[in-house]
């Protein structure tokens, strides 16, 4: 299939750009570069450095893609808060733009990243497609209006769509694995203590209604994720718009996330206890039972040793390609 990937520059389109490539796909990946590296794109796929909302219809125009694979967002939970007019029109506009012009160029197959914030805090986990949907933060609200749109664009125009709900991705594939400017996920963090890029990792609160009092959530393999959007884009039908939650089922606690990099490592990450941070749900665990029985989704590398041993043998690459390119400057 000849496959587009927005946002495909980024931690979870790049895995996914790999594997379609991997897999015998022609790719091309279009991403502003604003969070995503130019060095995580495959060579063999076509890159196009531009803004969704700006240059999507001279892409698909006489391109004849047969699918969208959807990444390019804004993520940032914090950031969305404090600036929801620019997450309403990079998240939302923008995807508008580019279901339009999938339906002007005649595009009708496309996988959706959305998030299971979308569900905001729930009162029961694991976290089911038939929960209600209460956004906390404009991240979660503009993904949700994101699924509506497309459920409606489903209806009236036949396209098939599906639209993958997931919580904590982690984990590397091979040379490709997180690597942001600005990093807010447990695992990399707790591997920068590691690597000695920061002092110590925060815990935000010990007083939780959890097992050992600090707050449990779910991760999900990278490589997982990305067979997850292949399968969706190889099953996807005319006029239906699925949603799947994907998940491990089960949660770690971040004491637990901490011991295993520990192991991993060999470090002993220095952690100091904070006050909870508000609007953090004590557990947040999504089922992936819907997606395993109707996708035929079967993740592999469940295991928290496999993916943090994945993660840290890329940080290490990281680091050490970052210690070689001061040391040439």
């Amino acid at each position: 299939m000849k496959v587009l990937v927005t946002g495909g520059a980024g931690y979870v389109g790049s895995v996914c750009a790999h594997v379609l490539v991997e897999e015998g796909h022609e790719v091309t990946i279009l991403d502003n570069l604003t969070t995503g590296n130019r060095s995580a794109v495959p060579e063999a796929a076509t890159f196009v450095e531009g803004d969704v909302k700006d240059v999507i219809a001279d892409v698909l125009a006489g391109a004849d893609f047969d699918a969208v694979l959807h990444f390019a967002a804004r993520s940032l939970v914090g950031e969305s808060v404090e600036k929801p007019d620019e997450y309403w029109h990079d998240n939302f506009v923008t995807t508008l733009t580019l279901l339009d012009a999938m339906r002007s160029h005649g595009v009708n197959n496309l996988v959706f990243s959305s998030t299971a914030a979308t569900y905001g805090e729930p009162e029961v986990v694991p976290i089911t497609e038939d929960m209600p949907t209460s956004p906390t933060n404009a991240y979660g609200a503009t993904k949700l209006s994101i699924d509506y749109a497309i459920t409606s664009y489903a209806k009236a125009f036949g396209l098939a769509a599906t639209s993958l709900r997931y919580f904590n991705v982690a984990g590397a594939y091979g040379a490709v694995g997180e690597n942001r400017e600005v990093e807010t996920h447990l695992i990399p963090l707790v591997l920068q203590v590691a690597l000695g890029h920061r002092d110590k990792i925060m815990i935000f609160g010990d007083d939780w209604p959890t097992p050992d009092g600090t707050p449990v959530r779910d991760y999900i393999h990278i490589r997982d994720l990305a067979d997850a959007h292949l399968l969706a884009m190889e099953t996807n039908q005319s006029g239906s718009h699925r949603i799947f939650n994907l998940g491990s089922g089960d949660g770690y606690s971040v004491r637990q996330v901490i011991d295993v990099c520990r192991t991993v490592t060999g470090h002993p990450i220095p952690a100091e206890v904070a006050p909870r941070r508000a609007g953090d749900p004590a557990t947040l665990i999504a089922s992936s039972e819907k997606a395993q029985r109707e996708l035929g989704w079967a993740p592999s590398r469940t295991d928290l040793e496999t993916i943090v041993s994945d993660a840290w043998a890329f940080t290490k690459n990281l680091g050490s390609a970052a210690h070689s390119a001061r040391r040439v400057r």
